[in-house]
């Protein structure tokens, strides 16, 4: 372990698994806005793409991951740059285009109301719209302020519905310094992880589900991936033993097929289960592709896939396109109903408009208001 600690590794594989991911989230929310009489050779193998809360779910086990990376492996155990260090950090990766998308969003709606009020035009609200022009002033200030997954009325005054895994990451940034660290470094993987789902899932039983929508569990999940980088880079004799002598990969494959099962409504089984089951996958899934970049071992087809170019360029601007994406798959969809397509025509129009178009602009927006706030050292994911 000591020889692994003298140089850096670059694990640029997390940069193509929040690529695939991202990619994955946009797919499951046009798989929402299919027609329902589609013919079964399109609608039975489009089921693949019901599954987006996992990405959510895989896109925090990440951000456990990367950012308790450089605590294991400092002496010390500590953040870097201290407190201030960590906050300014995280003001600087996530802030500067969420507010811009927010800002986009408002002047959005306004141009839409504008246009019902003085032409012809009229903005018809549809289920599953991922963008609303409906809102309140005090709704976005709740988005500023990233606390408007907090809030009962949220769902009603969405303005950008992907938003609320931003405002959930968000305060996970301030128990991860605050409680889950100095935890762990009190007590031990048990008590860290108990206490994440504690403060996760006091909210689902105590207050009957108040705040299931933006899923509060998924602290446990972040738990889980802070856990992840301890069995990977640690020098603990009992996380070592773990770490050479557990099946990560099969792991892996047991507890996604587990969050599969558990996902199936008939069976009544709570959300939270299940997404915890895909947090445990991908957790594990990372701690396997991480030994064998460590080891230098031959790569197996999955690692290469996530260390293939295509997703390595995706994941590099995967945060915009979370960010900008439920506006234009809205506006695709509204425009291609006004076209009145048959129903095929009109799901193939509407995937390939709404990848394409939130891919070209997910990527110059990433440009212009994501890559200048960007440090060098976080481009390509190091240890």
């Amino acid at each position: 372990m000591d020889q692994k600690k003298d140089h850096k590794l670059h694990l640029s594989f997390l940069e193509g698994i929040r690529g695939m991911a991202a990619l994955y989230v946009v797919l499951c929310h046009v798989f929402l806005n299919q027609p329902e009489n589609l013919s079964q050779w399109i609608s039975l193998p489009s089921k693949i793409l019901r599954y987006g809360s996992f990405s959510v779910a895989l896109f925090i086990v990440l951000s456990g991951y990367c950012l308790m990376l450089p605590v294991v492996r400092s002496k010390t155990h500590t953040l870097s740059g201290n407190l201030y260090g960590y906050f300014h950090r995280r003001v600087r990766r996530i802030i500067p285009p969420y507010y811009v998308v927010l800002i986009l969003c408002c002047l959005l709606s306004l141009f839409i109301l504008a246009g019902e009020q003085f032409t012809n035009f009229q903005w018809s609200k549809l289920p599953y719209d991922w963008f609303s022009t409906t809102f309140t002033v005090k709704n976005v200030i709740l988005h500023l302020l990233l606390i408007h997954n907090l809030t009962p009325d949220f769902q009603e005054y969405v303005l950008n519905l992907p938003l609320w895994s931003v405002g959930l990451e968000w305060q996970i940034y301030f128990l991860f310094p605050l409680i889950l660290l100095p935890l762990w470094r009190r007590w031990n993987w048990f008590v860290v992880i108990a206490i994440a789902f504690l403060i996760g899932l006091t909210p689902h039983y105590l207050f009957s589900g108040y705040l299931d929508f933006s899923r509060p569990w998924f602290v446990g999940a972040f738990s889980l991936g802070m856990l992840a980088a301890d069995i990977v880079f640690s020098d603990k004799p009992h996380l070592m033993k773990l770490r050479k002598c557990w099946h990560w990969e099969k792991l892996a494959i047991i507890f996604t097929g587990l969050a599969i099962l558990t996902e199936w409504q008939i069976l009544g089984i709570d959300v939270w289960i299940c997404e915890t089951f895909a947090a445990m996958a991908a957790a594990c899934l990372i701690i396997y592709c991480s030994q064998i970049v460590i080891e230098n071992k031959t790569r197996p087809f999955i690692l290469r896939l996530f260390e293939h170019t295509w997703l390595l360029t995706l994941g590099s601007f995967s945060y915009s396109l979370y960010l900008t994406h439920g506006p234009i798959v809205t506006l695709v969809r509204h425009w291609l109903i006004s076209l009145q397509l048959s129903p095929v025509l009109f799901t193939a129009m509407h995937y390939l408009l709404s990848v394409g178009l939130s891919l070209l602009f997910a990527y110059l927006f990433y440009l212009r208001f994501e890559k200048p706030f960007i440090s060098h050292s976080s481009k390509v994911v190091r240890t």
